[in-house]
């Protein structure tokens, strides 16, 4: 019966590192997870939804930190200095749609990259400028022509409207 004890709970502290090393590698802090959309945690949960702003989303994780809740965003480029402004933006979304739907307002938010982690204040600011920023979207959606944004070919290529622009790069 002894031999059979001493491998449990060496079975058990196995798990318990391969766990940690999991959970470090995702760039998740500590707390309990309670939602995944990576599919190898269990089933991907639905996306969160606002219906007054018309925003849905799905943060990679979202770990609850006491009374605190924290959308995690991992992300498979790497970065240099900073996180890059559209990472930014959308992980203030999540932040946004984890407190209309859960009635938590997030601290911040976590962006992890495979280089470096960053901790995103969630302040009043940040939502107004995400506000703004989204206000501005719907106003182009509305528009009948929009001109594109951008140089780069790559970005054509994988367009959702490439079928139908008359503006695509050459080589796209």
């Amino acid at each position: 019966m002894l031999p059979l004890s001493i491998l449990l709970l060496l079975s058990a502290l196995v798990l318990f590192w391969v766990a940690a090393r999991r959970r470090k590698a995702a760039g998740l802090p500590a707390g309990r997870i309670i939602y995944a959309d990576t599919g190898s945690w269990g089933p991907v949960e639905e996306p969160l939804y606002d219906s007054a702003l018309g925003l849905t989303g799905r943060p990679d994780y979202i770990v609850q930190q006491g009374e605190q809740w924290i959308p995690v965003e991992v992300k498979s480029s790497r970065v240099t200095e900073a996180p890059y402004d559209a990472h930014i933006y959308q992980l203030a979304a999540y932040c946004l749609l984890v407190q209309r739907a859960y009635g938590q307002r997030p601290p911040y938010g976590i962006l992890h990259y495979p280089n470096r982690t960053f901790a995103i204040d969630y302040t009043p600011e940040m939502e107004s400028a995400l506000l703004e920023l989204l206000s501005e979207m719907r106003a182009q959606e509305r528009r009948k022509e929009v001109s594109r944004s951008h140089e780069i070919a790559a970005r054509c290529r994988g367009c959702g409207f490439r079928s139908i622009c008359d503006q695509k790069l050459k080589g796209s």
